[in-house]
Formats: C-alpha cells, structure tokens, sequence
C-alpha cells in the first residue's frame, strides 16, 4: 500500500515515516511538499490507499486543495494532519470530505491507532470536537455525528466524564495528561478508568483502547 504525505515541512514527513510503516508490512511512502506536488503524486501513484494532508501546507487555499485531491482519487481516504485542530477547521474539513483530522500534538501510537480507523472505513475525529469547552453553548453539529443510531453498547454505560477521558485515553495520553487536560487529579483518573475497563469489559488501557478502536466508538453520544 502506498501512503501520500503532504506536508511542507520535511521534518514531518521523515518523522511520520517509521509509524506509516506500522500500518502495513509492504507501506511505501510518498512524499509531497506543496499541493501541485501532491497532485501529481496521486495522479502518478498505482496502489495508493491513503493520503494526509496538512491544512497549511503551500497550495491548500483554504480547503480546496483537499477538494482537488479527492476529485483525483475519490475512493481514496484524505486524513487531515494540522497544528490548527479547532471545532470550526474540524467540521470545515470533513464537510469538504477529509476521512479524518488528527491534530499533531498526538502521539505515534494514537495516530497509527487513528488512521487503522479510517482505513477500516470509519472516521476519525479528535475528541475535542465532541466535548466543548465548560460554559460553552456550542453543541456538535448534525454532521459531524457519524452513528446516528447512537451509542453502540457497552459504550452506552459511560457517564459523560468516563467517555471524555476513554476519548483522551484513545489518543494515546497518559494518566498525569488527562488529568491536566481535564483539571482532575491523577488518582481521579484511575478511579474513572476502573469504571471505564469494567463497563467496556477490558482488562487494561491497552484493551480498552483496543476495543474502543475496533468498534469504531466515538464519544458523540456520550451522556
């Protein structure tokens, strides 16, 4: 399988490389650092089987970089990769048809996580697209919940706080960062996450990650 990374900083592009290679043992890496570049990569490239995309990167115009590469390749899923992950640049991006938008502060392991996701078929999207900010009288728009039918089970047993810090959890943070994320202590933390692996039925984080990704959660319908 052959993966386009487009991005103008080649720092990003070599460091992405060894995670990619996680994703399949026969990856080939393509290599992209504005959008005509991109363009003619997949343009010129048999086997391609997925594209990230920066949201910055030379060429875009806004959105309509992505909206050029998916005319290209329409079967073909486009994962926005970008510093700026806000709720507005997330809907905006996969209202323009991105498969996904992964914020660059994720770790390796979220991010290969992340995109296993996508390319099983489903979307992914960061957490914080889910759970506004406290005060906020923003609620999720329409489009972007991707299970209308709501909340699969065991899922649907999660309190609000247990389905924010699984959400953290999934993007690869540690205990000590979800409690400074969400302004909690660590030993609150734990408390919760025990709550979390008893109603998902896991183990351990490492299970509760697992199935939380193979079941294609997300914390849309969270209560």
């Amino acid at each position: 399988m052959k993966i386009l990374v487009a991005d103008d900083h080649k720092l990003v592009r070599d460091g992405l490389k060894p995670f990619l290679q996680e994703l399949a043992p026969d990856v080939e890496v393509l290599d992209a650092a504005n959008m005509d570049e991109a363009l003619a990569a997949v343009a010129g490239a048999e086997g391609l089987g997925l594209v990230l995309l920066d949201l910055m990167m030379p060429g875009m115009d806004g959105l309509k970089g992505l909206e050029l590469l998916r005319a290209k390749c329409p079967d073909v899923p486009v994962v926005i990769v970008s510093g700026f992950s806000s709720r507005d640049h997330v809907v905006a991006a996969v209202q323009a048809g991105a498969a996904g938008f992964i914020p660059k502060t994720v770790s390796g392991t979220a991010m290969v996580n992340a995109l296993r996701l996508v390319l099983s078929g489903e979307k992914y999207l960061p957490s914080s697209t889910f759970f506004e900010e406290p005060g906020s009288q923003m609620s999720m728009p329409s489009s972007m919940t991707i299970r209308p039918t709501g909340v699969p089970a065991p899922f649907d047993k999660l309190s609000r706080r247990e389905a924010e810090i699984l959400a953290l959890l999934v993007e690869g943070r540690t205990n000590k960062e979800i409690a400074l994320c969400l302004d909690l202590q660590e030993i609150t933390i734990k408390v919760h996450l025990r709550n979390v692996y008893r109603k998902i039925g896991a183990a351990n984080r490492a299970q509760a990650v697992r199935i939380a990704m193979s079941s294609g959660w997300v914390p849309a319908g969270a209560a």
